[in-house]
C-alpha cells in the first residue's frame, strides 16, 4: 500500500494523534499515523546567549524551554514534565550530573531522556555522566542536524521502551 503525506492545518499539527481512514479490504478503518505534537524539550543553561542559540536552533523542531539553574529546572519538571531534558554540566554553581541524578530518583521522571550537551570532553567525564543517569553525551561544539538526529533517536528509543515495560 503506497505511502501519502498529507499536509495539515497548524491547529491538527498541534494535535496528540491524527488518524487516518482508509479502506482494506472493502471496509474503513481508523489507523494511527503519528504524534504530532512536537517534542517538548527543558533545556538547562545558565548562560542565556547559549539558551537563546538552542532556541533558535531547535525551536524550528521542538518546544524548547530554558531555564538557567538547577533548582529552576526542578521546579519546571515537577510542574510539567518534558519530552526530554538537556542539560550542560556545569551550570554556574550547580551540576548538571545532580541534576541527572535527581530525575533518576524521582519514580514519575525516571524514565525521561536525559541528554548532556557539554564542553567537558574527556572520557572521566562521559563516564560520570553516563552514571549519574544521563542517556546520551553530546561535546561542545556540535552540528545542528546531528543534535536533532540524537534527540529524535532518543524520543524513538524511549517511545520503544515504553511499549515494551506497559
Amino acid at each position: 500500500m503506497p505511502t501519502r503525506h498529507v499536509r495539515c492545518s497548524s491547529a491538527i499539527r498541534r494535535a496528540k494523534w491524527v488518524f487516518a481512514f482508509v479502506v482494506i479490504n472493502q471496509r474503513w478503518c481508523a489507523c494511527e499515523l503519528q504524534t504530532l505534537r512536537r517534542l517538548h524539550i527543558l533545556f538547562v543553561d545558565h548562560d542565556p546567549h547559549i539558551q537563546d542559540r538552542m532556541k533558535h536552533a531547535l525551536g524550528g523542531e521542538f518546544a524548547v524551554q530554558c531555564v538557567g539553574s538547577v533548582p529552576e529546572a526542578q521546579f519546571s519538571l515537577s510542574q510539567s514534565p518534558p519530552d526530554i531534558l538537556i542539560s550542560e554540566v556545569v551550570v554556574g554553581q550547580e551540576s548538571g550530573l545532580d541534576l541527572c541524578r535527581f530525575v533518576r530518583s524521582v519514580s514519575s521522571l525516571q524514565h525521561l531522556p536525559i541528554m548532556l550537551l557539554t564542553s567537558m570532553a574527556t572520557l572521566q567525564d562521559k563516564v560520570a555522566g553516563f552514571q549519574a543517569g544521563t542517556d546520551d553525551y553530546v561535546v561542545k561544539p556540535f552540528d545542528v542536524h546531528h543534535l536533532v538526529a540524537r534527540i529524535r533517536l532518543l524520543a524513538r528509543i524511549k517511545r520503544l521502551e515504553r511499549r515494551t515495560t506497559v
